[in-house]
């Protein structure tokens, strides 16, 4: 019955995003934001925790102010999410950078001989950079995590997700899926700032922290070579979008004839480059995920 209601909820949200005006969604997605972050304590304390553990230096008003900023950005996202669900988010129009974004991609992945792997994060609109790339003619297998409501899932989540080719993969099964998918020189998206645990984790640092991190990528890069490619979709203070396509990561710890240290400087590597992304725009990262088990 809770599936079931959960369903119709959301689809009551899409009858009212596709009707309203657009300017009227935004705000009313930015207002619940902040009332969540006003009344969902155990997540909007987990933030504030995690805003003072990466930045120590900020006082706590700044650090409340952030906190703000970062809710508000979610707010926004949910709202292109049901826009774009909608049909209603002009994709073109919204993308600041689209031929840069492409030659980029042209020219980082032309050379693949064992597919690329496009290394995000849940940072800013992270669906609206999958989105993108399947549009332009870059197609990736996505990984991502099976929601909790299977009906959702199965009626709106995959279907959005794989709406312009990319193909929607769940964590519990993906190795295999992943690894032909670079055997046919394609490409997989993986975002992996997130916590992580098992076998497939390994403790480097994240913001200076000791954190578990997918090692997945590292492994792959070794047994395969795949290029690896690090994409964000940056948003800009007039609301629109650059996407970032930063050099592929070439570094593969040479240095060291340990495979298990290879693979932890190269997951480090990887976590430099998200780190670097979002510290330069901090407002626009997942701040309530508690990455670093912050009182666990």
């Amino acid at each position: 019955m809770r599936d079931f209601l959960e369903y119709y909820a959301i689809k009551s949200l899409l009858l009212f995003t596709k009707i309203l005006p657009i300017s009227f969604v935004y705000s009313f997605f930015k207002t619940l934001a902040s009332l969540f972050f006003k009344y969902d304590k155990r997540r909007s304390v987990l933030t504030l925790k995690n805003l003072h553990l990466i930045y120590p230096e900020k006082s706590d008003e700044d650090v409340l102010a952030l906190a703000k900023e970062a809710y508000e950005s979610v707010g926004i996202t949910v709202a292109e999410i049901l826009l774009m669900l909608t049909d209603r988010f002009d994709m073109s129009a919204m993308i600041e950078n689209t031929e840069e974004a492409i030659e980029k991609l042209k020219k980082y992945t032309q050379n693949s001989k064992m597919g690329t792997i496009l290394l995000t994060a849940h940072f800013s609109n992270w669906e609206l950079a999958a989105h993108f790339l399947a549009k332009s003619g870059f197609p990736m297998l996505a990984i991502a995590r099976r929601g909790n409501n299977l009906l959702i899932e199965k009626k709106l989540t995959t279907p959005f997700r794989e709406k312009y080719g990319n193909k929607n993969l769940f964590k519990d099964h993906a190795g295999g899926g992943i690894i032909k998918c670079l055997k046919n020189n394609q490409r997989v998206g993986l975002l992996v700032d997130q916590k992580a645990s098992g076998v497939s984790s390994i403790k480097v640092k994240f913001f200076n922290q000791e954190s578990y991190t997918v090692n997945s990528i590292a492994i792959l890069k070794l047994k395969y070579n795949p290029t690896i490619l690090p994409v964000f979709a940056v948003r800009q203070k007039n609301g629109k979008y650059k996407i970032l396509v930063k050099e592929p990561v070439d570094y593969v710890a040479e240095e060291e004839s340990d495979e298990k240290i290879r693979v932890s400087k190269m997951t480090q590597k990887y976590n430099d480059i998200m780190e670097e992304v979002i510290r330069a725009y901090p407002e626009q990262w997942f701040w309530m995920h508690n990455r670093w088990r912050i009182g666990k």
